[in-house]
């Protein structure tokens, strides 16, 4: 039956890699978009003789593609989807006991294997789009050839792609694994770039090039986007096409039915708008499609280990998925891409997409290696080992679930909550909640969070849950099947759902995601984990006083909030337990500069209540103190002339030697250390009016060691002794530091000019008059005796007639004193 299909490009690999899987239990297909390997390869081990009556697992990085594949080659058989080919995903399944080739999602597997590590019945495993590096297809392969090396020498593994490092795969897969690659069959395709102004939205640049390929050029459109959000505002932007224009979205939020309306192809005479995220890039080709509008930008994870919270990024795409978004307008005829940034700038695309297991939560992948065995996942093989900061997250989150024991093992607990199928936070949560009564709704919250557009797209998790529970669609029925299987394995049962008890649920299963509203505009809130998030104004929940927060996007400082429920302080209490803490708090106030002392009622960042407390001395006050007068600036302490001439000179020595050892005592290194160094000589203080001239000296100049001291001392000394005995400061801040200013009448008898640092560094001289005007600035004393001293003496001598100016200064007594009259 396969042979009697219309030929695909692959058909030219299949005796390649069918000798290659016969030779060896491992192979690699490295296959472009339209080559037709998803649907072909499968089909053609069915004859395989190393397949016996084992199934061939299908996995997919998605459920539209893996229904679609599914479809696909059921309908090459002349059957439908449950009899050779069968279908394995989240939310439905359709396999029967004749079912040979079974597709499942990437996630299913990593469960299946965990589950049944020797895979009865299968006799391979198919990793189909690998390139997109699906967290649970990187621990599904991992797992594969683990159990391949030791419990199942002949289970096949096969890995394919269209944009993948296929040498470097093989290597992974072991020695004898084979590289087969197909060429594929594209038309080609003309790229047009039309550059979106940086500060224009980008639904408003889609939608007008969408007009403009609709006016230039046939057929039916495919235009990438983001997410769901500027899907659903660009179709606002396009309403009023012409009739015979139908606009559809197509994301991972859809019903099947909805999903497989934006795939088929458009009624004859109409045209279609299918306006996708990069759920659409690979796997799908969608009839008619020949004119594709790429934004450029995707939605990406970016686990925040330090919060515990995996957002979604928008970023630019990677120059693959560009080429795979570029490769859908010519799949079934030449095509037109319009691109939405400059031609240059796709070089500077990274050249593939960061793999999930860099940048994902990694508790469930922890829990899964648990059930498997592995504490540590360098044991096994991964293109890409998981980051240690992430498994030291992971790691830390799941034993303070009591998931884990110390030495990473699986708990009782751990085991039940893997048992869920969920992930590990909501898994716990659906646990807790089942002694309490609450375990439906607890199952229902948890299905929200996972399944995104139930009960619509709004943030209020409240009204969603009642939408949902009223909803009658496929869909929704499928979705409330799952949470009655997650709510019998928590050791629950079906039962009456209280709505107004979500915000409590929720709270109680992630209390560091218990907001509070800030002061002044609604909307704007602060996580206990310290993060803040807002909602838009608009919104029913912004003036809730309290909120638990399941789901955040955005940067660290102000996340936006995308479900969450009302919460009642009284319920954020009991959620967070123990985590309310009442202690006393000194800070610093900056508008009086001194330290002021609170009691406050806290949970996590956020602070319940509080009421001022009496400021007693105590080190911890003091370090107080000092930070903030150090944050306050540092030139804003009222030094003494003789601190700043002592750090002036530290600080030219320190230059003129950067390897003598010297401190630094500039303002950033005092700032960042105050704690340190000012703190323990202002103990009795509580605010800058206690603090003296004399404990900033005292507190600087224990910064330099006693051995120091002596050599700053006689190589940089505060001051020049004169001929006259007089003592003069030196300036070590200036431009022409070393420097002194010196009535010039004081160095008369001076043959050798003043230097320091044994000599080495001679002193700038600003030479003044008797009034302290200058006249002079010099490094050569005696060249100016020599020189231009006649000039000065002149002018000198008509203006200051009283005083002594002798014809050579160099030998006569130095003065600071006028003629005596009659002289």
């Amino acid at each position: 039956m396969v042979e009697a299909a219309a030929a695909l490009p692959v058909d030219e690999a299949l005796p390649g890699l069918m000798a290659a899987l016969a030779a060896g239990p491992s192979a690699v297909v490295v296959a472009p978009p339209g080559a037709g390997k998803t649907t072909r390869v499968p089909l053609a081990l069915l004859s395989a003789p190393w397949r016996g009556d084992g199934k061939i697992l299908v996995l997919e990085p998605r459920r539209l593609a893996a229904r679609g594949a599914a479809a696909r080659m059921a309908q090459t058989l002349g059957e439908s989807v449950g009899e050779t080919v069968g279908l394995r995903v989240r939310l439905g399944s359709k396999v029967s006991a004749r079912t040979r080739i079974e597709v499942v999602t990437d996630g299913v597997f990593a469960r299946m294997i965990v589950d049944d590590p020797e895979l009865a019945g299968v006799a391979a495993v198919l990793f189909d789009e690998f390139h997109e590096r699906s967290l649970d297809a990187d621990l599904g392969l991992a797992l594969a050839l683990d159990a391949q090396s030791g419990l199942r020498e002949d289970l096949r593994v096969l890995v394919m792609s269209a944009t993948l490092d296929g040498a470097r795969v093989a290597r992974l897969l072991g020695p004898s694994a084979q590289v087969i690659e197909s060429q594929g069959r594209a038309f080609p395709v003309e790229t047009r770039h039309l550059p979106r102004d940086p500060r224009a939205r980008v639904e408003d640049a889609t939608a007008s090039a969408i007009r403009r390929a609709l006016a230039e050029e046939t057929g039916s459109v495919l235009a990438f986007l983001p997410g769901r959000a500027e899907i659903r505002r660009t179709a606002e932007r396009l309403e009023g096409l012409a009739g015979s224009v139908e606009v559809v979205e197509l994301h991972g939020g859809l019903d099947p039915r909805q999903q497989d309306r934006a795939v088929a192809p458009a009624e004859p005479g109409a045209r279609k708008v299918v306006l996708a995220t990069s759920i659409a890039e690979t796997s799908l080709t969608i009839q008619g499609v020949r004119i594709v509008v790429d934004c450029g930008l995707a939605r990406v994870p970016r686990h925040e280990a330090s919060l515990g919270i995996t957002r979604l990024e928008t970023a630019r795409a990677s120059r693959a998925a560009v080429d795979q978004r570029r490769g859908r307008a010519g799949r079934t005829e030449p095509g037109v891409c319009y691109r939405l940034w400059e031609e240059a700038a796709t070089a500077s695309l990274p050249p593939f997409a960061e793999p999930e297991i860099l940048a994902s939560d990694l508790g469930s992948f922890l829990l899964d290696l648990a059930a498997w065995g592995v504490s540590d996942p360098a044991t096994l093989a991964f293109l890409d080992p998981p980051p240690a900061s992430a498994l030291a997250e992971a790691r830390a989150s799941l034993a303070s679930l009591g998931a884990l024991d110390a030495d990473g093992r699986l708990t009782e607990r751990g085991e039940k909550i893997r048992s869920i199928a969920l992930p590990p936070r909501l898994a716990g949560m659906l646990l807790d909640a089942v002694p309490e009564g609450d375990g439906p709704l607890a199952a229902a919250v948890a299905l929200l969070a996972v399944e995104r557009g139930l009960g619509g797209d709004g943030p209020d998790l409240g009204r969603r849950l009642d939408r949902f529970l009223r909803e009658r669609g496929p869909r929704a029925e499928d979705a409330r099947r799952l949470s009655e299987t997650w709510l019998r394995a928590a050791g629950g049962k079906p039962g009456a759902i209280d709505v107004s008890r979500a915000g409590l649920v929720a709270a109680k299963g992630f209390p560091d995601r218990i907001a509070k509203a800030r002061g002044g505009r609604p909307g704007q809130f602060l996580l206990a984990n310290g993060r803040g998030a807002a909602l838009d104004e608009t919104e029913a929940l912004a003036r809730e006083p309290f909120l638990a927060v399941l789901d955040l996007t955005g940067v660290a400082q102000q996340g936006r909030i995308l479900l969450a429920a009302a919460l009642t302080e009284a319920e954020a209490v009991e959620a967070a337990g123990d985590g309310v803490q009442s202690r006393e708090e000194v800070e610093f106030d900056e508008a009086v500069a001194a330290v002021r002392g609170r009691a406050r009622r806290k949970l996590g960042a956020i602070t319940l209540g509080e009421r001022p407390l009496t400021v007693k001395p105590s080190p911890e006050t003091a370090a107080a103190l000092a930070e903030g007068l150090a944050r306050r600036g540092i030139d804003r302490l009222p030094w003494s002339d003789a601190a700043r001439a002592l750090r002036a000179r530290v600080g030219f020595l320190a230059n003129a030697e950067p390897d003598g050892g010297w401190p630094d005592l500039s303002d950033e290194a005092l700032s960042a250390n105050a704690a340190e160094w000012l703190a323990p000589f202002i103990g009795d203080a509580t605010a800058l009016r206690d603090v003296g001239a004399d404990d900033l000296g005292n507190a600087l100049s224990a910064l330099v060691p006693y051995d120091l001291r002596r050599r700053l001392d006689a190589e940089a000394p505060s001051h020049f002794e004169a001929p006259t005995g007089s003592t003069v400061p030196i300036d070590y801040a200036g431009e022409d530091a070393p420097a002194i200013e010196i009535r010039v009448q004081e160095l008369f008898g001076l043959a050798r000019h003043p230097s320091i640092a044994g000599g080495r560094l001679p002193l700038t001289l600003r030479l003044t008059s008797p009034a302290r005007r200058p006249i002079q600035v010099t490094r050569d004393l005696p060249g100016f005796w020599a020189g231009s001293w006649r000039d000065v003496r002149a002018e000198m001598r008509g203006r200051y007639p009283r005083h002594p100016w002798p014809e050579d200064p160099a030998n006569a007594a130095p003065t600071t004193r006028a003629k005596p009259r009659g002289t």
